[in-house]
């Protein structure tokens, strides 16, 4: 009888040897991203070679790629993606710089979010396109107009996210940084942007992805390099390769910058003990 309640009692799977049970292999999380995008081009590139779909209008991503390494090998390719990457660098710090200054203040001070926030909001309604032809008026068509209609994108989820996170900053903060007679700079630069910095940072993301969408207005602005320009010259000469290869680079170069970021950012919030981190 103690030997039937002593086998009932030992874990299956031979766990009473001390030897953990063994584990089903896990697919890294960055190749599991990979999966979808892999097995759509595998279709994408079957369909084309049975002949479902025209490869005039949407050639398979072998020629894709063929048309991407033809434009590298000529140097033409490094120029374009150069040119959008430095518009989208200096936009979106001009973009994330003035965003952060602003929300800090509404955010803040009650009587100045009551001044401006209303401005704000109503400009944030306005289409990004419509912005061009007022650009081009005062600025023409080199590249300051560019680099302020990509600094406009960026900033409007920047300056809602951090403004919203102050004023949801935890009031029993804020009353310990009065009970230290913490000046108003202070209590910004010790107290209300700390707290406020998760929300920031996810302002920040969206600024980014806001000005990959904005570049592609602002190259339409007479540009004459850069991956809008691409997808303009692949229209024009009729090649849907380039179209689409432009198209490609966009999601390549914005899915880059965005992972870039948040693992440039992610020890600010090290201390944050969330559900789930990562991005």
């Amino acid at each position: 009888m103690a030997a039937a309640l002593e086998s009932l009692a030992r874990p299956a799977g031979g766990a009473a040897s001390g030897r953990p049970a063994a584990r089903a292999p896990r697919l890294p999380a960055a190749l599991l991203g990979l999966v979808l995008p892999v097995g759509l081009a595998l279709l994408w590139e079957l369909a084309a070679a049975q002949g479902w779909i025209a490869r005039r209008l949407l050639p398979p991503p072998t020629a894709i790629v063929a048309q991407l390494h033809e434009l590298a090998l000529t140097g033409e390719l490094g120029r374009h993606v150069e040119a959008t990457l430095r518009r989208v660098a200096l936009g979106f710090a001009l973009g994330v710089g003035a965003a952060t200054f602003l929300g800090a203040v509404t955010g803040t001070f009650e009587p100045f979010r009551r001044l401006l926030d209303p401005t704000v909001q109503a400009l944030r309604a306005i289409p990004s396109i419509a912005w061009v032809p007022l650009f081009v008026l005062w600025f023409g068509i080199f590249e300051t107009p560019k680099v302020l209609l990509i600094a406009v994108g960026a900033f409007f989820p920047v300056y809602l996210a951090l403004e919203a996170g102050i004023r949801g900053v935890d009031r029993k903060l804020v009353e310990v940084g009065r009970v230290y007679h913490l000046g108003p700079l202070s209590m910004i630069g010790r107290i209300l942007l700390p707290a406020a910095l998760p929300a920031w940072l996810t302002g920040v993301r969206g600024g980014l992805g806001l000005a990959w969408m904005f570049v592609i207005a602002a190259e339409l602005m007479g540009a004459s390099e850069g991956l809008g320009y691409l997808l303009i010259d692949g229209q024009m000469s009729g090649n849907a390769a380039i179209i689409l290869g432009a198209l490609l680079l966009f999601a390549v170069l914005g899915k880059a910058s965005d992972a870039l970021l948040v693992a440039s950012t992610r020890r600010l919030v090290a201390w944050q003990d969330s559900f789930k981190g990562g991005g």
